[in-house]
């Protein structure tokens, strides 16, 4: 997930000192972070990650330390049935166990972050699979015993196809999310430093930088531009891939003549189905900030398959 980033990181900052690192490994009713949440201990104190939003960390910062001290790994258990639970704050409802091990050969081997990061960089997911007997992580499979299955999906991504207006707020939404924004217009005017600060921008025609970028399953693909010469394109290479989610803007009536010139280029009324359009959640947005809130909520959505 998105938020263990700063935990990789600092994986990666902190690499040959000692360190240990808690994994929520189950949640029941409000838990706040979800599974497979880290929080990285150093020896001095130092910490990265949450496990809990601040609920348990006390005590996991406790437990790390015996742990780098050379205590076994342990799994804590908090929930509100538990008096200890009041103790460190979990009076929310949920219930959340949190396993704790050393950043070593016999726990989560050091080398696991930079296996994790390369799969990420190449914009591939890597499985890490923990025994929960022994506290052991590996990235091969165990067929057997009790385990832990950690997922590291690679970065979101959102590719904005039209440097207008509503891409402007779209993309200062993606960044505060964490999400990797690409803005990608063949026109120089709109697609200037100045109107999209701090976004990677692509200057190719959409079909060719989309080709080019490969979505998958971690990048959606929004157009914007309401220019069909830069719009169709887009979505014709759009629908060739495997992004997570193919959003369009326009109207009901714009898009049922979409969808007659997107079937005139080969595209499947299976594939055209996948597009989300209009464009973002129905909130009755107005303007372009709360037409790209509604796009970004539409995007998270499937991004966490709720939609």
């Amino acid at each position: 997930m998105a938020e263990n980033d700063s935990v990789i990181a600092a994986a990666k900052a902190w690499k040959g000192e000692s360190m240990a690192i808690a994994t929520v490994v189950s949640t029941w009713g409000s838990a706040p972070r979800p599974k497979g949440s880290h929080m990285l201990v150093h020896a001095d104190g130092r910490f990265e990650g949450s496990v809990s939003g601040g609920c348990v960390e006390s005590d996991i910062l406790a437990t790390a330390a015996e742990v780098i001290a050379g205590a076994p790994f342990q799994v804590r258990n908090y929930g509100v049935a538990d008096a200890a639970a009041w103790e460190v704050g979990l009076p929310c409802g949920g219930e959340i166990a949190v396993m704790v091990q050393p950043v070593s050969a016999e726990g989560f081997d050091p080398e696991l972050f930079d296996r994790i990061a390369d799969a990420r960089d190449q914009g591939d997911a890597l499985t890490v699979t923990t025994d929960l007997k022994t506290g052991h992580s590996d990235a091969r499979p165990l067929e057997t015993g009790e385990v832990f299955v950690n997922r590291y999906d690679p970065p979101r991504r959102l590719l904005i196809v039209g440097a207008v207006q509503i891409a402007q707020a779209l993309a200062g939404l993606a960044r505060e999310l964490g999400i990797e924004t690409i803005v990608i217009d063949p026109r120089a005017r709109f697609l200037t430093e100045e109107r999209f600060p701090g976004v990677t921008l692509d200057d190719r025609w959409p079909d060719e930088a989309i080709a080019a970028l490969r979505p998958g399953p971690s990048t959606a693909v929004v157009t914007l531009s309401h220019d069909i010469k830069i719009d169709d394109p887009a979505l014709v290479a759009a629908l060739a891939s495997d992004a997570a989610y193919v959003g369009a803007l326009g109207s009901r009536k714009s898009h049922a003549a979409r969808r007659e010139r997107l079937a005139s280029e080969g595209v499947t009324a299976e594939n055209i189905d996948r597009i989300d359009a209009p464009v973002g959640l129905d909130i009755g947005a107005i303007g372009p900030s709360e037409i790209a809130l509604s796009v970004a909520a539409a995007m998270i959505g499937a991004f966490n398959d709720r939609r």
